[in-house]
């Protein structure tokens, strides 16, 4: 690894999104090998980079001194979903068929919302992961408000 590739800002922030993960090399896997992220840092914490992103993964635990009365722990098949990766690209298709061929399980394909072409998968612990193409976005059609 060069430190030069890791997430460490000279200045300002950089933002990552941290995957408390059952198995640290089986999701690294998974991201590398599905989504196309290049490993940083192989544990501890493993570290990702994934397009202009960061992800960083490591096996759940107990409260520690910096975070008292907290756990980590990855979610639990019918928890509710608070958070979710949001990948945006430009060609939602060809993106389901390849990551479909490398094992990956959408939910659905991808489905016309008039804002966007959009489809779901979840990776290894479960985690949800939005994959989305923006089209009546760029012509100004965005998403219907929620009901009141």
């Amino acid at each position: 690894m060069s430190l030069s590739d890791f997430p460490a800002p000279d200045e300002g922030i950089l933002l990552s999104f941290f995957l408390t993960v059952g198995d640290v090399s089986r999701s690294r896997a998974f991201y590398r090998d599905v989504i196309g992220g290049r490993v940083v840092l192989e544990e501890n914490p493993c570290t990702l980079r994934v397009a202009n992103s960061w992800l960083i993964m490591n096996p759940g635990g107990g409260p520690t001194p910096d975070k008292p009365a907290t756990t980590l722990r990855p979610p639990e098949p019918g928890d509710p979903v608070s958070c979710f990766l949001n990948i945006r690209v430009a060609d939602i298709w060809s993106v389901y068929r390849e990551w479909s061929e490398k094992g990956a399980e959408f939910l659905t394909p991808p489905l016309d919302r008039e804002a966007e072409l959009r489809c779901y998968l979840r990776d290894p612990d479960g985690y949800l992961i939005e994959v989305g193409q923006a089209t009546g976005m760029l012509r100004g059609r965005f998403a219907d408000p929620p009901p009141k």
